[in-house]
């Protein structure tokens, strides 16, 4: 007889849920234990990979993390404006770039890196920050040469020559009304579901111990999580290749993107 494939009503997989974390720990049902976390419980849930069997579903998704973790998530990549100039290779790595480490090496000469992950709490040892302006609805990019730490004084020296010591200019940013889409359409309602994790011999089981129901993408929680450095802008290009601008998160922070946040384990 052929399995049906099972749908959930959202307290069945409530049920389901507090029935998997009663289980204690569970062997990686994968093998690897990259994505295993998650692979793991839909295993146990009987359901295929991002696909949250809910009437509705298409608003709903599964997330699953491991408790503790220092990684980040990547939520989009978007590119900034003004969209007429392509802002990181036409001004922010010939600008305020600096040698690539392979440079000459594994890549020509001459290569240039720009890599910085910044947010609104502090700048970065180059200077750089995320900047939020609510009168002017825009997400900003800053520069402050000031800020700059001594060890990179000859880079500094090096960006002087370039182009000034002054703020960007113009400033790179993402309007309001572009980032909330963007945002909206990627963090769905979600089941948030974290695991301890357990290692032996190289092979990881988990326990899922802690549940949450999220509901209604916030735009504040959002911008808050940016300021706080809860969210991070990730640029990450060189001269042969431009690896796109991300949005990344902490791992803990997401119940902050949304108004409400239902507890059920």
């Amino acid at each position: 007889m052929e399995n049906k494939p099972v749908i959930y009503t959202k307290p069945l997989l409530i049920a389901k849920l507090k029935e998997i974390s009663s289980m204690g720990f569970v062997p990686n049902a994968r093998g690897g234990n990259a994505g295993g976390i998650g692979n793991t419980l839909e295993d146990l849930l009987g359901i295929k990979e991002n696909n949250l069997p809910i009437p509705n579903a298409a608003e709903w998704e599964l997330k699953a993390q491991r408790i503790n973790s220092t990684s980040l998530t990547t939520l989009f990549h978007i590119e900034p404006s003004p969209r007429a100039i392509r802002f990181v290779p036409q001004v922010l790595l010939p600008k305020y770039g600096w040698a690539h480490k392979e440079d000459g090496k594994k890549y020509p000469t001459g290569e240039m890196s720009f890599r910085q992950t910044i947010h609104g709490q502090s700048r970065s040892d180059r200077g750089f920050k995320v900047v939020i302006d609510r009168k002017e609805k825009k997400i900003l990019i800053s520069f402050d040469a000031g800020s700059v730490d001594v060890r990179h004084k000859d880079w500094l020296e090096s960006v002087k020559k370039r182009v000034g010591l002054e703020e960007l200019n113009p400033q790179p940013y993402w309007g309001f009304d572009d980032l909330e889409h963007k945002a909206g359409t990627k963090l769905l309602n979600a089941f948030y579901v974290q695991a301890e994790v357990q290692s032996v011999r190289k092979k990881e089981s988990y326990h899922y111990t802690k549940v949450m129901m999220l509901q209604k993408f916030s735009f504040e929680g959002f911008l808050k999580a940016l300021e706080e450095g809860k969210i991070l802008v990730d640029f990450d290009a060189r001269t042969g290749h431009n690896h796109g601008t991300k949005f990344r998160m902490r791992q803990d922070c997401l119940p902050m993107l949304y108004e409400q946040n239902t507890v059920i384990l």
